[in-house]
């Protein structure tokens, strides 16, 4: 086995190719990878899919040096290479783009980018430079000296990019990038991804949106429980053929049936304004309604106020205006009694504040339901409901786990978001908040989070639905609503708009009410 190389000089012969064979990785109880056999060429996009647990994240940390292999060996231009850490991996020109960024929004591009690189060009001038000259020469349009807080999402993906090109990257693995981007946005990093591609640079890019896996891929690379299972050429491969090998079945659809709403208002805000500590406004006179039988989609980039929206109505936050549900007002309520009054929370982020990651299953249940029936008898908790209440969810919302007793961080992101919904669609809630119900799940999990929430809306329940995947939103809603630096800036009818008309309304390019 050869030994590793010295970080590539920036300008130096740029081919990456990366051959993959019989990776194994092994954790207790459970075989994360078996066998995977990947042929990467180099100066290609090679997009790498599969549903949530197929093995894609441990492969990822495999070949950026987080984690080693059990069996099986990896070579970067014909030469095998072993890696003990990230930094092993970058010295080969390996480079990751995680898909939640890591930024310092008090920070410039030019300081989030040479951070941990001080060596490379300093802090001043030559860095300077140097990130111009890769931001000029793949298109990024990035000002060195601009604050991270002031970029939108797309800007903020390129940084991340620029990040990893500053230290020599040949390859680059992109997770989900595409997961917070709105139409123009993808459109516009894909133009880089080209830029890049023409340069001699090598992509691995993991996505679950199979039309934009056959619109940037060289080649495709399926993985289905912990193994790869077959390959496909973008120019001739179907969606359908895609996700067949996926899951094993065929493509699902967002699209609802009839319509399902009613006169009954059951969630009414009215002149909520969040006003933050220094005074910025977060949330600006926002009217809104949500029917029994309804589901309300809000479109937005992140970061204009979804996230404050979702908790100023569950109580986490606490701004001006009414808040009313079911005719009951509960602006001054806290977050408890808002939850016991009939709201069901799918969380934006998961793991913050959806799940104890270090807990098991049946524990997770109770999480948020503390004071009812089945967690509760005679004020202490009653551990052989909620475990038989539980064992109901993972069979009912075919949630793979190997018991209850497994903690909530062994299993894969789909199976963590399935147990959330299950979790909030018991209880008889009047009124559902997903956030981001189907964030980073595949077509399987994403398939089923659908029928949930097609389900709730059948049952006359309440859904406010908020969603960066624009088919979602059109697919699932029966009206949509565009937040916009924190205001409701237009109404859209679902069956005459275009994710394109959205794009366009999310990032002010155009006022539709």
């Amino acid at each position: 086995m050869t030994s590793l190389a010295k970080a590539p000089d920036h300008g130096a012969d740029l081919a990456g190719g990366i051959d993959v064979r019989g990776i194994t990785k092994r954790f207790p109880g459970v075989v994360a990878n078996r066998d995977v056999n990947i042929t990467i060429r180099p100066g290609t996009v090679h997009a790498l899919i599969g549903e949530n647990g197929a093995g894609k994240s441990t492969l990822m940390k495999i070949l950026y040096g987080v984690q080693k292999p059990d069996e099986g060996t990896i070579s970067v231009d014909g030469n095998e290479v072993s890696f003990g850490s990230p930094t092993d991996a970058i010295k080969v020109g390996i480079g990751m783009v995680f898909q939640h960024f890591m930024l310092a929004d008090n920070l410039t591009v030019l300081e989030n980018v040479a951070l941990g690189g001080e060596r490379l060009f300093g802090i001043g001038d030559a860095a300077r430079a140097e990130i111009s000259r890769i931001s000029d020469a793949y298109g990024f349009g990035l000002d060195p000296d601009e604050l991270v807080e002031h970029l939108g999402v797309g800007q903020r993906q390129r940084v991340e990019i620029l990040k990893v090109l500053y230290r020599g990257a040949r390859i680059i693995i992109l997770d989900e990038p595409t997961a917070v981007l709105v139409p123009q946005e993808v459109d516009a990093l894909f133009d880089n991804l080209r830029e890049l591609r023409a340069s001699g640079h090598t992509i691995l890019f993991i996505s679950h949106k199979l039309d934009e896996v056959l619109d940037i891929a060289d080649d495709i690379t399926v993985m289905r429980r912990g193994t790869t299972v077959g390959e496909a050429d973008p120019k001739t491969a179907t969606k359908l053929q895609l996700a067949e090998l996926m899951v094993g079945s065929e493509l699902p659809s967002p699209q609802t049936e009839e319509s399902t709403v009613t006169e009954t208002v059951l969630l009414e805000l009215a002149g909520v304004n969040l006003v933050d500590e220094r005074g910025r406004h977060l949330l600006h006179d926002i009217d809104l309604t949500i029917h029994k039988g309804e589901v309300l989609g809000i479109a937005g980039v992140e970061g204009n106020g979804q996230a404050e929206l979702v908790e100023t109505i569950m109580g986490m936050r606490r701004g001006t205006g009414t808040i009313s549900l079911a005719g009951e007002t509960m602006t001054s309520w806290p977050t408890r009694e808002r939850r016991e009054a009939g709201i069901g929370f799918i969380p934006e982020d998961r793991h913050r504040h959806g799940l104890l990651l270090d807990a098991p299953l049946w524990e997770n249940r109770i999480l948020g339901h503390q004071t009812r029936k089945p967690a509760t008898k005679h004020g202490l908790i009653d551990r052989r409901a909620s475990k038989a209440d539980t064992e109901r969810i993972v069979e009912e919302y075919d949630v793979r786990a190997p018991s209850i007793a497994t903690n909530a961080r062994a299993l894969s992101g789909g199976n963590q978001q399935k147990l959330i919904v299950g979790r909030e669609m018991s209880g008889d809630p009047l009124l559902l908040i997903a956030a981001h119900p189907t964030r980073g799940v595949d077509v399987g999990a994403q398939a089923a989070i659908w029928d949930h929430i097609k389900r709730a809306r059948r049952l006359g329940l309440g859904v406010l639905l908020i969603s960066a995947d624009l088919d979602e939103l059109i697919g699932l809603s029966d009206r949509i609503t565009v937040i916009l630096r924190g205001e409701l800036v237009g109404e859209f009818d679902p069956q005459d708009v275009t994710p394109q008309d959205l794009g366009s309304a999310m990032t002010g390019g155009k006022d539709t009410a």
